[in-house]
C-alpha cells in the first residue's frame, strides 16, 4: 500500500467534505497536473494516504457519475473535486485493502486502484540499472504479469516499468484504457530514469504503448524498447506476454555447460526463417527444418535476426524490439518450442545480434525520451552513413546495461547457444564509411572507437561468465587484432570470428575459367599464412548470394554440370580447411536463383539428379567431418594443419594433411587433395606420412554425386618412395573439378 504523504500541501481548493473531514491538502495546481497524467510522482496524490482525519483516497475518473471506495467495512461515497480528479476520506490510521465502485450513466463497475500498490523494482534494482550492471534487466523493465493476495482477494495485472530519464511525464496507453493515458500516470522512480505503474486487471495478449511528454510539453507514444512480444508487423504496439513453455532439452543444456563448442565439431546451416519455406512459423519450421537439418547432418542453425524489426526487406538486421522474437511466425513461445525441438534433435542454435545500430523508427527508440537517449548524442558518432540509422551510444551506463542484457537474455531466456554478433567492424572504428572531416579521433588521437570496445570485451566476456558452453561469434571484415583472444589479454573476447578474407579469395578465384586457375593460385593458399592468427569461421553465407551476386552455383563457370562439380569441389575444400564452416540454406542443393526473401527457396530443383547429388554430398561431408577429429580437434593452432604441396599451381591442386586427437584419445589422420582444373590427373603422385593402406573416404566426383566417377576405387596403397618431403608416396586418379579424402585404413 502507498501511505506517502503529498509533497505540496496546502488548503483544499474545495473544502472540507460536509461531514468536516478534511483530505489530505493538495495544491490546485498539483490536482490539475494528476488529472492530465503529466505529474513526475502521481502515486504522491493518488492511490491512499493517511491524514489527521482517516485515510484519504484520490483517483483519477473522467466523466464519471459516481465513485466510492469499497472496503470489508463498508463504502465509502467519494466526491469530484477538480478536473476529474475524486476524493473519499476512510476513517482509522491505516490503509485498508479495497476497491472503487465507478458510475458512468446506469452502469457501476469495481475496479483495483492502480496507486495503491508499492513499486515493483527496489532500490537495488535502481542502482544497478544506474551503474549499467542489471544482468537480468528484462526481468524489471518493461511489462510483468504479477499476482497479489489481499484480504479482498487475489489481484492479477501487470507491472509496467521504462527507462526515460529526460521525460517530463510518462503514461501507459493501451487497448485496457482505450488508448487513453490520463488515468495510468506512471512514477518516477528518481534519478533512475525509470518510471513505473502496476495496473490491475491488465493480462498477457494486452496491446500498449508509453506516452512520453518531451521537454517541449509534447506527447509521443512508443512501443516498450523492453517488450518481450509485440504486434505482427507493419502494427507496432507492444503486447504483455509471459512464459508458459516447459522445456524438455535438460539433457542439451546439461551437456553444453560442460563442452568447449570452441573445441568440438561446427557446421552451421544459415536460415532465414521467413523464406527457407514460406508459410511456415516457428512451429511448422520445428517440424520441417528440425528432421531436414538433422538428416544434412549439420551441428547448428544459425538463424538470421529474429528480434523484432518493422521492414521485413531488413531481413532483420534493422532492430526496434530487441527483447522480442518476431510476431511475425509466432509468439516467444512458439519460437522457444523451436528451439527446443532443434537442442533435442542434438542440434545448436546461434542466433544473428545486432546491437551495432537501430532504425529511426520514430515510434520506437530513436530519440526516445525527445533526446538522444540509445543513440550517441555526437553527429559523427551517432548515425550511421551507410544504413540510414542510429548508433548507440556505448558510452553511457543504461545503453550497454539494454545490450549486455540483451546478450543474456537471448542465451538464458531461450537457451540459445551462440550469438553471432553481426557489423562488428562498424563499431570498432570511428572513421568507417566516413570521410575525413566527418569523423574526430578518440582521446588519445587514434580511429578506434574505445566506448565500443569496451562494450564488446563486457558483453563476450559476460555471455562466457554467465552461460558456459556457449560461443560468441564476430561478424569482424577487418585485420583488427585480438578478435578472438581473451578480454584479459586486451582482445575482444569472442570465441570465433568470420573469415571474410578466405571466403573472397576463394570465391575470386573459383570465378575464373579452370584455364586461367593457374594464374591465381596464390588466393587458394593465401589464408593459410593466418589461418591461426584468430579462431575462425569460414562463411559462405547470405551475403554471397544477394545484391546481384548470384548464387553460389551460379559463380561457377561452365556447363550445368561444371557448375554442380565446381560446387563440390568447394565444398570438400571448406569442410577440410582449418576453422569451422558456414553455409547458407539453399546453397546445400545447389540453388540457382540468387537468395529472394520474398519467396521460398527453390525446393523443385531438387527432382534434378545433380542437385539431389550435392545434397547427398553435403550429407556425407557432415558425417565425416563430425567423425574426424582431424578436421575440427585442432582447428586453431599449425598442429592440426600440414601442407603436402601448396605450390602446384600449374595442375591447380592443393593437397594437405589434417590431424588431430578426439575427446577419447584416439589420434585421426585425413588427407584431402583438392584439384580445380577442369580436366582428371591420372597417375598424380602425393606423398604420405608412412606407407601402406589408405582409405578413399570421399570422393566428390562419385557418381552418387552427380559425378562422373573419376577415383581409385576407394582403397589405394602408399609405396615407401619419398615425394612432397614425405617418406611415402601413392598414385590418384585425381577427378576433375573434384576431390578425394584419404584416410589410413582402420583395418
Amino acid at each position: 500500500m502507498n501511505d506517502v504523504t503529498p509533497s505540496h500541501a496546502a488548503d483544499l481548493p474545495t473544502g472540507p467534505d460536509a461531514a468536516g473531514v478534511q483530505p489530505v491538502p493538495v495544491e490546485s495546481w498539483v490536482l490539475s497536473d494528476v488529472a492530465y497524467a503529466r505529474y513526475h510522482n502521481p502515486h504522491g496524490v493518488l492511490g491512499a494516504h493517511v491524514g489527521e482525519d482517516g485515510v484519504t483516497v484520490r483517483t483519477v475518473r473522467h466523466l464519471a457519475d459516481a465513485v466510492a471506495v469499497v472496503t470489508q467495512d463498508g463504502t465509502y461515497p467519494a466526491r469530484h473535486e477538480q478536473e476529474g480528479v475524486w476524493v473519499a476520506v476512510l476513517p482509522g490510521d491505516t490503509v485498508p485493502d479495497y476497491r472503487l465502485d465507478v458510475t458512468y450513466g446506469e452502469e457501476t463497475t469495481r475496479v483495483d486502484d492502480p496507486y495503491r500498490f508499492l513499486p515493483t523494482l527496489g532500490e537495488m534494482d535502481t542502482y544497478l540499472i544506474s551503474e549499467g550492471r542489471h544482468e537480468e534487466l528484462w526481468e524489471v523493465l518493461g511489462a510483468h504479469v504479477k499476482h497479489y493476495n489481499g484480504p479482498m482477494g487475489e489481484v492479477e495485472g501487470t507491472a509496467f516499468a521504462v527507462w526515460a530519464p529526460n521525460a517530463r511525464a510518462v503514461r501507459v496507453v493501451g487497448d485496457f484504457n482505450y488508448w487513453d493515458g490520463t488515468a495510468s500516470a506512471m512514477r518516477s522512480l528518481g534519478s533512475s530514469g525509470v518510471w513505473e505503474l502496476f495496473i490491475p486487471g491488465v493480462g498477457v495478449g494486452a496491446r500498449y504503448k508509453y506516452e512520453l511528454c518531451f521537454a517541449d510539453g509534447s506527447w509521443h507514444q512508443k512501443a516498450d524498447p523492453m517488450a518481450r512480444a509485440t504486434e505482427v508487423p507493419p502494427a507496432t504496439a507492444s503486447v504483455v506476454t509471459d512464459l508458459f513453455h516447459s522445456w524438455q532439452d535438460q539433457e542439451w543444456m546439461d551437456q553444453r555447460s560442460q563442452a568447449d563448442p570452441h573445441a568440438g565439431p561446427m557446421s552451421i546451416y544459415e536460415v532465414h526463417i521467413g523464406s527457407w519455406r514460406q508459410g511456415l512459423g516457428y512451429r511448422g519450421l520445428a517440424d520441417e527444418l528440425v528432421p531436414y537439418v538433422k538428416e544434412a547432418g549439420f551441428t547448428h542453425v544459425e538463424f538470421m535476426p529474429v528480434a523484432e524489426h518493422p521492414f521485413g526487406g531488413s531481413w532483420g538486421y534493422q532492430v526496434t524490439g530487441y527483447y522480442a522474437p518476431t510476431a511475425r511466425f509466432g509468439t516467444p513461445d512458439d519460437f522457444r518450442y523451436l528451439v527446443d525441438r532443434l537442442h533435442q534433435a542434438g542440434i545448436g542454435v546461434i542466433l544473428d545480434w545486432v546491437p551495432a545500430h537501430f532504425p529511426k523508427d520514430e515510434w520506437a527508440l530513436a530519440r526516445f525520451d525527445g533526446t538522444a537517449l540509445y543513440e550517441d548524442p555526437d553527429p559523427q558518432r551517432g548515425e550511421h552513413p551507410d544504413w540510414g540509422t542510429y548508433i548507440f551510444n556505448f558510452g553511457r551506463n543504461e545503453v550497454r546495461n539494454f545490450l549486455v542484457a540483451n546478450a543474456l537474455y537471448w542465451l538464458q531466456e531461450f537457451h540459445i547457444d551462440g550469438l553471432r554478433v553481426d557489423a562488428v567492424a562498424s563499431m570498432l572504428y570511428l572513421d568507417y564509411s566516413r570521410k575525413e572531416g566527418q569523423w574526430h579521433p578518440n582521446q588519445f588521437g587514434g580511429r578506434e572507437n574505445l566506448e565500443a570496445i569496451s562494450f564488446l570485451q563486457e558483453a563476450t566476456a559476460t555471455a562466457y561468465r554467465k552461460n558456459p558452453g556457449i560461443v560468441m561469434i564476430a561478424e569482424e571484415s577487418t585485420a583488427w587484432p585480438g578478435v578472438t583472444a581473451p578480454t584479459e589479454y586486451g582482445g575482444l573476447g569472442f570465441g570465433l570470428k568470420w573469415n571474410m578474407g578466405w571466403m573472397n579469395d576463394t570465391l575470386r578465384y573459383l570465378a575464373e575459367e579452370p584455364i586461367n586457375r593457374r594464374y591465381h593460385h596464390g588466393e587458394l593458399t593465401f589464408s593459410l599464412v593466418y589461418a591461426f592468427s584468430e579462431q575462425f569461421v569460414l562463411p559462405l553465407s547470405h551475403d554471397e548470394v544477394v545484391h546481384g551476386k548470384g548464387s553460389l552455383l551460379s559463380k561457377m563457370p561452365g556447363d550445368p554440370w561444371q557448375e554442380l562439380a565446381g560446387l563440390r569441389a568447394l565444398y570438400a575444400y571448406q569442410w577440410s580447411h582449418p576453422g569451422k564452416q558456414l553455409l547458407f540454406m539453399g546453397q546445400e542443393f545447389g540453388q540457382g536463383a540468387e537468395w529472394n526473401a520474398e519467396n521460398s527457396l527453390d525446393w523443385w530443383i531438387l527432382d534434378d539428379p545433380g542437385h539431389q547429388g550435392l545434397l547427398h554430398l553435403v550429407r556425407d561431408l557432415n558425417a565425416f567431418y563430425q567423425d574426424s577429429p582431424a578436421l575440427w580437434a585442432d582447428d586453431f593452432s599449425h598442429r592440426g594443419f600440414e601442407w603436402i604441396e601448396a605450390g602446384d599451381g600449374d595442375h591447380n591442386v592443393l593437397s594437405y594433411l589434417r590431424k588431430g586427437v578426439g575427446p577419447d584419445g584416439r589420434a585421426d589422420l585425413v588427407v584431402a587433395i583438392v584439384n580445380f582444373a577442369g580436366t582428371p590427373h591420372e597417375g598424380y603422385r602425393v606423398g604420405l606420412p608412412f606407407a601402406g593402406g589408405w582409405d578413399e573416404v570421399i570422393n566428390t566426383d562419385a557418381v552418387d554425386y552427380g559425378g562422373s566417377g573419376v577415383g581409385n576405387l576407394g582403397h589405394v596403397e602408399a609405396e615407401e618412395l619419398p615425394w612432397n618431403g614425405r617418406p611415402a608416396s601413392v598414385r590418384l586418379r585425381v577427378p576433375p573439378m573434384g576431390a578425394i579424402f584419404l584416410r589410413p585404413s582402420r583395418d
